[in-house]
């Protein structure tokens, strides 16, 4: 695999954004028992109110990750929150820093967009997940949105 890396944006529903994310879920799958649940649909991630970014090694796609605007609401969500979905990074290019470089990125777009803070929900089943938030300033918060009453569900949180 050629080393040239590259993150680019591209629509929800762009073919390589589908291909990764249908990755993303049987990866859920296969930790969780259950996929994300969560509906999505390509217009959350057209900026301003959102971004969805893929990083390319040479010319293969091989992870992304996408952030959506949130308002307050009775899921939990708080006025200017941006909810990170789909972070992903194939097994062949893990171990790379990719995870990392999508997340600042998708930080970067959130806090020229005018959101102030970066939510997101995941789990016990991906400690690697929560290893790279946490070490990438996300704090523990109260839970949101669907997962609210999973007892494996993690939720975090960081101030842009």
């Amino acid at each position: 695999m050629e080393s040239m890396e590259q993150i680019r944006p591209v629509r929800f529903d762009h073919p390589d954004a589908v291909r990764l994310s249908a990755l993303a879920q049987a990866e859920y799958m296969r930790r969780y028992g259950y996929d994300d649940m969560t509906p999505l649909h390509p217009g959350h991630f057209d900026p301003p109110h959102g971004l969805f970014l893929i990083a390319h090694l040479g010319d293969k796609a091989v992870a992304c990750g996408g952030w959506r605007a949130q308002e307050e609401d009775e899921e939990g969500y708080a006025d200017g929150d941006a909810e990170v979905k789909r972070m992903y990074v194939a097994p062949e290019a893990r171990g790379r820093g990719l995870a990392r470089r999508v997340l600042r990125a998708l930080e970067e777009s959130a806090r020229a967009a005018g959101r102030i803070r970066m939510v997101l929900e995941t789990g016990t089943p991906l400690p690697e997940a929560m290893a790279l938030y946490t070490s990438s300033g996300y704090e523990p918060t109260a839970n949101f949105g669907p997962y609210r009453g999973y007892s494996d569900s993690r939720c975090f949180a960081k101030r842009l």
